[in-house]
C-alpha cells in the first residue's frame, strides 16, 4: 500500500512517516510540506493512499482533492487537520475525500483509517463522524423551492470549496461588499444563516 503525506507542520509530519514506515504493508512513497507542483508529484508517485492536510502552502487541501480525484479517481484521500469545522468537512467530502480525521487522533486510528479508505471505505474521526450524520439528518430542504441565480450557485459552489468571501471577489473579479450581498440573499433563500449550514444544504441537496 502506497501512501503520500502532504503535512506542513514539520513535528507532525515526521511523526506521520515514523508510522507509516514502520506499519507492515505500508510503503512511504513521498512526503511533502506543501502542494506545489502537486499533480505532476501524483503522477511520479502513483500512490493508493494520500493524507492531506487542508491548510497547507500552495493550493489548499479542499481543492487538492478535488485535482486529484478528478485525474486520479481511483486514489484515495483521507483529510487530516485540527479543527472539526463544517464547512470544510463538507466540502472535502464533496470534492471526493474518503476520510476525515483530526490530528490529535491516537497512531492506532490513523492506521485504521489509511487501511479503511485504502479499501474503498470511509474513516472520520467520531466527532466528525456526528457531525456528518447530524447535517444528513436535520437538513431537509425542497431543492424545487430554491431559487439561485448563476451568480449564487457559482458563489455557493466556491463557499462549498472552502474559500473566503475575499478569495470569491478577487476570484470573480467582484467587490467585497457585492460578495457579501450575493451570500446574504443565499442565506435567505436556503433558510440558513452560516456558511457551513449553506454548504451543508447545497451538497446535501445538490444545488450546484
Amino acid at each position: 500500500m502506497r501512501i503520500a503525506v502532504f503535512e506542513d507542520n514539520i513535528r507532525y509530519r515526521e511523526g506521520l512517516e515514523m508510522l507509516i514506515v514502520t506499519t507492515p504493508g505500508m510503503e512511504l512513497c513521498g512526503s511533502f510540506e506543501d502542494t506545489h507542483r502537486l499533480l505532476q508529484k501524483i503522477e511520479a508517485l502513483q500512490p493508493d493512499v494520500v493524507l492531506m492536510d487542508i491548510n497547507i502552502p500552495g493550493v489548499n487541501g479542499i481543492e487538492a482533492v478535488r485535482m486529484i480525484k478528478e485525474k486520479y479517481p481511483r486514489i484515495n484521500i483521507c483529510m487530516q487537520t485540527v479543527f472539526d469545522e463544517d464547512d470544510k468537512i463538507f466540502a472535502s467530502l464533496c470534492n471526493g475525500a474518503s476520510g476525515y480525521i483530526l490530528k490529535n487522533a491516537p497512531p492506532a486510528k490513523v492506521i485504521q483509517a489509511i487501511r479503511e479508505v485504502a479499501d474503498g471505505g470511509s474513516f472520520f474521526s467520531a466527532s466528525v463522524a456526528r457531525k456528518v450524520l447530524y447535517s444528513f439528518q436535520n437538513n431537509a430542504i425542497a431543492t424545487g423551492f430554491v431559487q439561485l441565480s448563476d451568480r449564487e450557485k457559482e458563489i455557493l459552489k466556491y463557499l462549498v470549496e472552502g474559500m473566503s468571501y475575499k478569495m470569491i471577489a478577487d476570484k470573480l473579479i467582484i467587490s467585497y461588499e457585492t460578495v457579501h450581498s450575493h451570500i446574504k440573499k443565499i442565506y435567505e433563500k436556503l433558510h440558513v444563516n452560516s456558511k457551513s449550514e449553506a454548504v451543508v444544504k447545497a451538497i446535501r441537496h445538490k444545488l450546484i
